[in-house]
């Protein structure tokens, strides 16, 4: 049965979802990324866990927010757990870009609605929004 909690006064609809998602059996993290820059806007979880994150000093240009700031959920974990989320998001944002334009390629009138994409280990569903793109990542449940 879906948690129909009204929000207290004060906090952001869109909030209280990604708090409900995060409390979901079997999520290990979660991403919001902004779809024209791909710069990491929130996350929650334990990103690094997932993919550890590489030298700060690597040569890879990874967005970076440019009119925004981080959450609280960003900024309040170490240097590397924010470095990952930034990695992930900054492949995940590739990812999704290649992928749209083989939509369309395929059918200038289709649009990309969702990707799943399951390894043996865990799953990543990416949710391309007009301003913002989700991406959860769960374990991946037993075959």
């Amino acid at each position: 049965m879906a948690d129909k909690t009204i929000p207290s006064n004060g906090t952001d609809p869109m909030d209280e979802a990604l708090h409900r998602l995060s409390r979901k059996p079997g999520v290990k993290a979660w991403i919001m990324l902004d779809r024209s820059t791909g710069a990491v806007l929130k996350s929650n979880g334990q990103i690094s866990s997932i993919r550890p994150a590489k030298s700060a000093n690597s040569d890879t240009a990874l967005p970076t927010p440019t009119g925004g700031s981080f959450s609280t959920d960003v900024t309040a974990n170490t240097d590397n757990e924010s470095q990952a989320a930034q990695e992930l998001g900054s492949m995940v944002w590739g990812f999704m870009s290649t992928a749209g334009s083989l939509v369309q390629e395929i059918d200038t009138e289709d649009e990309l609605k969702l990707l799943r994409l399951r390894t043996k280990k865990q799953e990543l569903v990416i949710v391309p929004e007009p301003k913002y793109i989700l991406v959860v990542v769960h374990d991946t449940p037993p075959a």
